[in-house]
């Protein structure tokens, strides 16, 4: 298995995408910024399995792993690795169904192109968007 740091999801519904703000802490990374689904590996986790584990902690959805494709990119915390990022179609009713969990402040359908140029957006998950067709 690859080395790999961790993965994150750009889910998307028409123009919008799935964010949610970061808890604003000391020393957090990119704290009180708009994130993308996702986090860091455990174990000896596929990325896949990763990215949907971390869906399912932060917003209590369970996704279809056949429904989403990705790639890997240079990690931003360690760019020995890499990260990589998974992009599929969320629906009305799975956004219906979110449970918001204990990280973040609040999450949000955003439009992918509020996103893109927010200033708030984390700038490396624009790249990585822009990389995947957005933009």
């Amino acid at each position: 298995m690859e080395a790999f740091h961790g993965a994150k999801l750009w889910l998307t519904q028409a123009d919008r995408m799935l964010v949610y703000l970061r808890d604003d802490r000391p020393g957090l990374p990119f704290a009180a910024h708009w994130d993308l689904p996702g986090g860091g590996r455990e174990g000896d986790e596929s990325p896949l399995s990763c990215a949907l584990r971390e869906m399912a902690e932060e917003f209590g959805l369970q996704l279809d792993p056949g429904g989403l494709t990705g790639r890997p990119f240079v990690s931003h915390a360690d760019p020995r690795m890499v990260s990589w990022l998974f992009t599929g179609p969320i629906s009305a009713d799975q956004i219906a169904a979110i449970r918001f969990g204990d990280e973040g402040q609040c999450w949000r359908m955003m439009p992918v192109a509020e996103y893109l140029g927010h200033p708030r957006a984390i700038p490396h998950f624009c790249r990585w968007i822009a990389a995947m067709g957005a933009g």
